[in-house]
Formats: structure tokens, sequence, C-alpha cells
């Protein structure tokens, strides 16, 4: 088996037909499952995943696809594609927004539930209404059981606290992990080492604290990096997948594995991100 030097980590929040930021229709990320399907790449789980970056070889055509917060709309649209299709995924979990309740339905299944922009999914669980925008508990078991989706901890509450309590921020983020990791093993019966930065924030302290609360493979937001086997498994890169085509993801996946244009790429696009912040 010819083995993967890097392995590119897909990033999405929302599968909808409703247009809004950070969100995929439904046709366009069919067409991008199609594109890896059709070329042959696989989806890891987390478990090759952190095989991977531990230097267990997986093969070349690999990818990692995840989700972040766990919207209701990862159950309708996006959990059916990626069954029809063969690929699996993880959900990071903001756990204060899942409730109980029976599950809904999801594409093919007649009447199909609200799936509401971000903004307006924002809205509603500023209002206490998460569980019209977001995950059940049921559901959760549902994917969990079919083995399509694995779910993995992304704070309780999704607060910046270096923006609301600078001081404070440690404790708060030491109670945020406390509190999901006794969320899912109470609801799961069990917590991985997999965490992601809620809206992509980390220190050096929050990066410590989250390693001595069990977690050790640390999700970024951040694109112009590697994940090859070896590296930081506290800095995993990972890049935003846009409302496009299979074919323009493709592109985007096939640079970020090159072994001489990715690092030109990446070392390219943070030289111009810097002098943007400069001036």
């Amino acid at each position: 088996m010819k083995a993967a030097q890097t392995v590119p980590v897909l990033m999405y929040h929302h599968i909808s037909p409703v247009e809004g930021m950070i969100t995929t229709s439904p046709s366009n990320f069919e067409d991008q499952l199609l594109w890896l399907k059709r070329r042959g790449y696989r989806s890891l789980s987390s478990d090759e995943f952190a095989g991977h970056l531990n230097g267990i070889p997986v093969p070349a055509k690999s990818v990692l696809i995840t989700f972040d917060d766990g919207y209701l709309d990862n159950w309708v649209y996006a959990y059916p594609l990626l069954k029809k299709y063969g690929f699996t995924a993880l959900v990071f979990l903001v756990t204060s927004w899942m409730h109980e309740g029976p599950v809904r339905n999801i594409l093919g299944q007649g009447e199909l539930p609200e799936t509401p922009s971000h903004k307006e999914c924002e809205d509603r669980i500023e209002q206490g209404r998460s569980d019209e925008v977001a995950l059940r508990w049921s559901e959760i078991e549902a994917m969990r059981k079919d083995g399509v989706m694995e779910f993995h901890s992304h704070t309780h509450t999704h607060t910046r606290w270096d923006l609301i309590d600078p001081s404070s921020k440690n404790t708060h983020i030491v109670e945020e992990l406390d509190l999901s990791r006794a969320a899912l093993q109470a609801q799961l019966g069990s917590v991985s080492e997999h965490f992601c930065w809620p809206q992509g924030y980390f220190d050096p302290d929050y990066v410590r604290l989250a390693q001595e609360a069990g977690f050790r493979y640390l999700y970024t937001t951040q694109a112009f990096g590697q994940n090859r086997a070896g590296t930081d498994p506290a800095h995993i890169c990972r890049f935003a997948v846009r409302n496009t085509s299979g074919h323009s993801v493709g592109r985007r996946i096939q640079v970020a594995v090159h072994p001489v244009i990715g690092p030109l790429f990446n070392k390219w696009k943070l030289w111009k991100r810097s002098r943007r912040n400069r001036g």
C-alpha cells in the first residue's frame, strides 16, 4: 500500500439548502463526495488519523472529514449523503446545545425539519432554542451506531472567554472541558482524546489545560499547514470547505497533499496574511 504523506482535514459546519455563511448546499456536498469517491479517496476514523500522526501508514488517498458544533442539518442532510457514498465524519459537539427527544426526518423521509441559516441558528441558540437547530442525543446515537459519524468535544457552550472574561479565561476553559467531558461520558459512555477549539481560539495555557484534561489531538481552524506523520497532534490544521463544486474542493485537496506545491502554497498564504495584518 502506498501510504499518505499528509492527510487533509476538511472542515464543515452546515449542509443545508438554506443559504448562509459556512454553509454548503446538499447538492454541492454530494458533488464533493462524488469527486472523492470517483478518485478512490477514503475517509479516516479518528483512530486511523491519530495513527497516521503517530507514524502508522494510511492509504495515500485519505482525508478526514469534520463538522463543527453539531447542527441539525448534519443529521438531515450530511449523514444520509455520507452514508450513500460510503464516507464517515467526525462531529465536534457543543454539548450544552444538545437535548433529548425523538429523531427527526432525514433526506428521503418525507417532510424535512427546518434547517436555518447560520445567523438564525446563532440567534435561536442565544434565545435558548437550541433544540430547534442542533442535534438531539437520539440522532447522535443513531449516527454513531450506524458507524457514519463519530462525536467529540467542542466545549460545553462555545464561548470565547478570552474576549468576555480574559482574567479568568483559564478557569472558564477548565469548566468547559469538564462539563463537555461529563456530558459525553453520560450520553455516549466514553470521551475521546480529540477536541476542537471553539471559534478557533487557543493559546499556550489553553493547550496545556486541554492536555491535562485528557485531550491529545487538538483541532484548529488554521488552514495552512500539512498534517504529516510525526507532526504535533496539538496543532492539527484544517481548511474550510466552501459552497462550491467537487472539482474545486478536489483542487484544494491536491494542493494540500503535494510535497512541493503544498508547503509553498501554505507559505505564500501565510505571507499574504502577515502583510494584511501589518496594515
